[in-house]
């Protein structure tokens, strides 16, 4: 039977009809195998929405879900250390909610009233983390843009309890300690799925119209820590010296002390034990005190003449020298 003709009297071209009636298939599969995997970089976790509703939370790798839009997949960065900063911007920033932030708009951040009715120029920043992707992206609309919010309005609550001297100068550490907690507390009861991590003061400034004045202020508070420390830098150098010289001298006088104590009650426990004996024999401890006394002073003698009625003769005391003549 012969094959029908078109219109116009041409022929169709049945070769190209069959390429492209498995064609069509082709590209469906095709689109099917494009649309059923996806990849989740290693810094982030990939929240799975199946029909435009949370599915499930996946880790880092390459993963299948279901093609033609049915699961649709969005990546939140939960390893990465994110960064806000408020009242200066740097240049290149990657964080949208940095970027939208004009220079008025950052003055009009760092301008702050202390609890002494003053000015300041407060710079800060905020590092955060993402803790929690299902909550960052279903619970607040604008999570960041949030927490932006929240960060100022804690600074400016805290700035506002401090006069502009504990702000500028003394008081830093305690502003950074307050107002990361009361940060922290507030990033949890609005459920952002924001942890934060650091808040830290940058530049801390008086206004420009009497920034000079604060100088001068600061310098002379400089000056004056700089006497206080050289003072107590003579003071530490002084007095332990005194003190160390002070404790030698008692230690020297308490040892001789002990000293001139134990000589006494040697000599005495001496005297005592010759009394004993003098008591028990008078003449015989009388004859030994006197023979143990010359024992001791004539050798002591150096050409000593002796004169005595009962002998003729002069007897010379020559130490070393033997006995001379006559009785």
């Amino acid at each position: 039977m012969p094959k029908p003709k078109l219109a116009f009297g041409r022929q169709p071209n049945w070769e190209r009809l069959r390429a492209l009636k498995w064609a069509v298939p082709a590209t469906l599969l095709l689109i099917l195998g494009l649309t059923m995997y996806y990849t989740v970089p290693p810094d982030s976790q990939g929240v799975v929405l199946r029909f435009g509703r949370f599915s499930s939370i996946e880790d880092p790798g390459l993963h299948f879900k279901l093609p033609l839009g049915i699961d649709s997949v969005q990546t939140v960065p939960v390893k990465r250390q994110l960064k806000l900063e408020f009242g200066f911007g740097t240049d290149g920033a990657t964080n949208s909610r940095q970027r939208n932030i004009s220079r008025q708009g950052q003055s009009l951040e760092k301008s702050m009233v202390t609890g002494d009715l003053s000015a300041a120029l407060i710079e800060w920043i905020v590092q955060y983390r993402i803790d929690d992707p299902r909550s960052f992206l279903f619970v607040v609309r604008a999570p960041e843009q949030t927490l932006r919010d929240l960060s100022e309005a804690v600074m400016r609550e805290v700035i506002g309890d401090r006069t502009v001297d504990e702000v500028i100068t003394t008081g830093r550490q305690e502003i950074e300690d307050q107002a990361l907690q009361r940060l922290r507390e507030m990033a949890a009861n609005y459920q952002l799925g924001i942890k934060v991590d650091q808040l830290q003061l940058k530049n801390v400034n008086p206004p420009s119209e009497v920034q000079n004045s604060f100088n001068e202020v600061n310098k002379a508070q400089q000056d004056r820590q700089q006497k206080i420390n050289v003072a107590n830098g003579e003071y530490n150098k002084v007095v332990p010296r005194a003190k160390g010289e002070a404790e030698q001298k008692i230690s020297e006088a308490e040892g001789y002390k002990l000293k001139r104590i134990n000589e006494a009650q040697g000599d005495a426990a001496a005297f005592n034990s010759v009394l004993t004996e003098f008591v028990k024999a008078p003449e015989v401890t009388r004859k030994r005190l006197y023979l143990e006394t010359m024992t001791e002073v004539i050798p002591g003698l150096n050409r000593t003449w002796i004169v005595d009625d009962s002998v003729t003769q002069l007897l010379p005391m020559v130490q070393g020298a033997g006995s001379g003549g006559g009785k």
